[in-house]
């Protein structure tokens, strides 16, 4: 039958794997480090695995494909359910390390300790990136989300204690990027809960393309949430906040 069905351009896949996590039919896996789609019977056609794809490496066809089959999918899950339950390892990632989606937990420093203790890393999770976080993530519900330019946790020393601790990060740089942030930052806000917005940057002018970049989102969201702009001197100062 010919039916509208994902086609992945293996050209433009980078090899992240966030359509084979958010393909909740288990159609797409990945092989030889590229997104593949197993079988036509298990793709619904819906498309949950477009908003994650950093690359717009997913699209819509029509083509002759296998019927969607939810027995066959629901048999699927149930043995993966079933796998699961006794134990059994789910089959390792292959995409590419450096942009699998991880939520990191730390631990409390007592204040007692803090003089002693060495530095912790306040970061909550992974990819941090801009433009390979996916729109879709559990740590989003309920998020404080900072927004910071690339170069102000080098430049601020307590970035990680000051800004990071309790939020969800979102960095990227448009200089080097060459690339309008506020699409993918509007889709983030709009599609999820989102409580506030940070946005840290660097005194210098090109930051103000990441700073007008978060404010286009959330007056694009349509969302009414509190947020602040903090800027960071070279020299390692807050000078606004």
């Amino acid at each position: 039958m010919i039916r509208k069905i994902i086609h992945i351009d293996e050209d433009k896949c980078n090899g992240c794997g966030l359509c084979a996590e958010a393909c909740h039919e288990g159609a797409i896996g990945m092989v030889n480090g590229k997104a593949k789609l197993l079988r036509d019977d298990y793709c619904d056609g819906l498309g949950d695995c477009l908003p994650g794809c950093p690359t717009n490496a997913i699209s819509f066809i029509e083509r002759e494909a296998a019927a969607y089959d939810r027995k066959a999918v629901e048999a699927n899950m149930k043995k993966k359910e079933e796998q699961k339950n006794l134990g059994k390892k789910a089959p390792a990632f292959t995409g590419c390390p450096g942009t699998r989606m991880r939520m990191m937990n730390h631990k409390e420093t007592q204040t007692e300790e803090i003089s002693s203790a060495k530095p912790t890393s306040m970061l909550g999770q992974w990819p941090v990136q801009i433009k390979l976080v996916p729109i879709h993530a559990p740590y989003f519900q309920n998020a404080n989300l900072l927004i910071a330019a690339d170069c102000t946790a080098y430049a601020y020393a307590n970035f990680h204690q000051e800004f990071i601790k309790h939020k969800i990060t979102l960095i990227g740089c448009p200089k080097l990027d060459d690339v309008d942030y506020s699409e993918k930052l509007t889709e983030i806000i709009a599609q999820n809960d989102i409580k506030s917005v940070t946005i840290v940057r660097m005194e210098v002018p090109c930051c103000g393309g990441l700073e007008n970049a978060a404010k286009q989102a959330i007056q694009n969201s349509g969302k009414f949430l509190p947020w602040q702009v903090v800027t960071i001197s070279i020299d390692g100062k807050i000078l606004e906040a």
